[in-house]
């Protein structure tokens, strides 16, 4: 998949301009109201149309300015999923969900596509249910069904679970990730809430003031210092993959990375699986020499490979951890202290209980 976006758009005085190439896997996008992700979000679905520029899905051409080509939304086979799940209250669960493949020009295998789309998101007890019956997550797991028949070319998730409180959120982000996993359709996911991307993204887009600041690997992005005035520094951190080998009677997994192996609690993983794990830079403790009788259980050998001094008396240290990137944020105080230095060996230290799980490898 290729996403050429090229566009400038004026809006109440503020002058969105996009330059990007979008390639296959998730993209997560973030940034402040305001900041233009709705501008650019509304020009890929073809309800705004830019002042110049150029749209195009491999070789399918949705806007070019210079050619007069400016394709309608439902030309343009998108599956969007927005903050509400905007589902037909007069029909059925199961005839939302074939709503959309009625109208396409060739419908797709539906007996095939809908039990698929059903297992995929635990549909199956809901299916002769009233819309008006089900929960926010219901409704919403329901709307990515519908998109899903529809059988897009790419999808773009618009806050899709900013509207859910914490406990349905956590209920359809498993769903979200398997979704992105197995469909092998490329999404575009736009959200505020960091904790949601990792779980899903492959690249992070940040976005200010009408353009693209920043554009990359998830992992790359979010451990890179002169970010973190656009992440936000309690977003700052490093994503990690590795091999679940064992589960300890007591809880305690061990994950074998490129760094060591990282004790951790409760990982929802079938051994062998790889499992990704997201690594906060507050989470961090860092010494000179290896501590002993520490409650911690993850002593990890680096060496610093960057210093960055922020405004709110911290650096951001990042550590090379065997190939790995690790950052930690700590005070100037106790950079000074520990005397750091670039090239500097020494120990990273984590508690198991700060490690977080992220859902997608």
């Amino acid at each position: 998949m290729s996403l050429k976006i090229n566009l400038s758009h004026d809006l109440g005085g503020v002058t969105s301009h996009y330059d990007l190439m979008l390639s296959e896997g998730v993209t997560g996008i973030t940034g402040a109201s305001g900041s233009g992700k709705t501008t650019l979000i509304k020009a890929l679905c073809g309800l705004i149309k830019p002042n110049s520029g150029h749209i195009s899905l491999n070789d399918r051409v949705f806007f070019d300015s210079r050619a007069g080509i400016f394709l309608p939304p439902h030309r343009r086979n998108i599956g969007t999923i927005f903050q509400e799940p905007r589902l037909f209250p007069h029909l059925s669960l199961r005839q939302n969900l074939t709503y959309s493949a009625r109208f396409q020009k060739f419908p797709p295998r539906r007996v095939q596509d809908l039990d698929y789309i059903i297992n995929l998101l635990g549909l199956e007890p809901l299916l002769d249910r009233r819309t008006e019956t089900l929960s926010g997550g219901e409704k919403q797991r329901v709307s990515i069904g519908r998109a899903l028949m529809r059988k897009p070319d790419i999808f773009l998730m618009d806050e899709p679970l900013s509207a859910l409180d914490q406990p349905r959120r956590a209920e359809i982000l498993p769903y979200l990730a398997r979704l992105c996993q197995e469909s092998k359709t490329p999404v575009l996911y736009v959200s505020h809430a960091m904790s949601e991307i990792v779980q899903l993204a492959d690249h992070l887009l940040l976005i200010e003031e009408g353009h693209a600041r920043a554009f990359g690997p998830l992992a790359q992005i979010l451990s890179d210092p002169d970010l973190a005035s656009l992440i936000g520094l309690p977003e700052m951190g490093a994503l990690w993959e590795g091999t679940l080998t064992y589960k300890a009677p007591d809880g305690l997994c061990t994950l074998n990375t490129k760094a060591g192996p990282l004790h951790l609690p409760n990982l929802d993983a079938a051994l062998g699986n790889r499992v990704r794990v997201r690594l906060l830079a507050q989470d961090v403790i860092i010494a000179r020499t290896r501590p002993m009788a520490l409650s911690a259980l993850n002593i990890l050998e680096t060496t610093i490979t960057g210093l960055s001094y922020g405004h709110d008396h911290s650096v951001l240290v990042r550590l090379d951890a065997q190939g790995d990137t690790l950052l930690a944020r700590i005070t100037q105080r106790s950079a000074a202290d520990l005397k750091l230095v670039i090239g500097l060996p020494c120990f990273a230290i984590l508690k198991s209980l700060a490690v977080a799980q992220a859902n997608r490898v």
